[in-house]
């Protein structure tokens, strides 16, 4: 952590709040120069035939914008931009975190939960925004008999009120999990390989182990970051259409 500058509780430097420079700063300062650096150098050309780095770039366009087509709808495509920026960031973040000696951004739960309220705030601002008190028809399922509504809209308003925990927890949750576990298992490996010609023996087991579920860290990464985009327009379909 690299402090900026303290301020105390009159205004004046000193002891109080701490402005720092985190290493989670630094790697989402770092996850954004890559992507916006990526985009604009394979983007750049604009070519008719499009080189490697551009296919890519257009096939990632491709699958974010059929991914908020099927869950949102061609209206949807207004956030089109929103969904965009969280799944690359997010995917990025991960693949970033398993490079040895770098940070997870992701296996923070501060920086998930406030992916989370950036989306939830986005749903009930719009969602009043363009249909007013229609909006509240999100918690009144159609075809639900009168004389349970008072069961099930309080229980739809609590399952609603509880988005930006259930998806913040499940980011920040399997990245963490899968990153202690990845750790204990290689922490294995150099307590083993200390006990000797047996010990170095044994510590194959948990070497291969650790290979495997660095791979299998890689695709988790990759599929966290496409469940947070495929639930986020999930919920912007409700804000777009309150009443399904």
């Amino acid at each position: 952590m690299f402090p900026l500058f303290t301020v105390g509780g009159d205004g004046t430097e000193g002891s109080g709040l701490n402005f720092a420079f985190t290493n989670s700063a630094l790697f989402m300062v770092a996850t954004v120069a890559i992507i916006a650096l990526y985009l604009i150098l394979s983007t750049g050309s604009k070519s008719v035939v499009p080189n490697r780095a551009q296919l890519l770039s257009e096939l990632v366009y491709g699958f974010v914008a059929n991914m908020v087509r099927s869950a949102a709808g061609t209206a949807g495509m207004t956030f089109f931009p929103l969904v965009f920026s969280l799944f690359t960031f997010i995917f990025v973040a991960n693949m970033l975190g398993m490079v040895p000696y770098f940070f997870t951004v992701t296996s923070h739960i501060i920086v998930t939960f406030a992916l989370s309220m950036l989306v939830f705030l986005t749903v009930v601002i719009y969602g009043f925004a363009k249909n007013g008190p229609k909006f509240l028809k999100l918690f009144v399922p159609s075809g639900v008999p009168g004389y349970i509504l008072p069961i099930v809209a309080p229980i739809e308003f609590i399952s609603f009120m509880s988005r930006p925990i259930s998806l913040s927890v499940r980011l920040f949750g399997n990245i963490l999990a899968g990153h202690i576990t990845l750790k204990v298992f290689t922490g294995f490996i150099v307590t083993m390989s200390s006990l000797g010609f047996l010990g170095i023996l044994g510590s194959a087991l948990p070497l291969i182990m650790a290979v495997a579920l660095t791979g299998l860290e890689f695709l988790v990464g990759a599929v966290q970051a496409y469940v947070f985009a495929v639930l986020t327009c999930m919920y912007l379909n409700d804000a777009i259409h309150p009443s399904h």
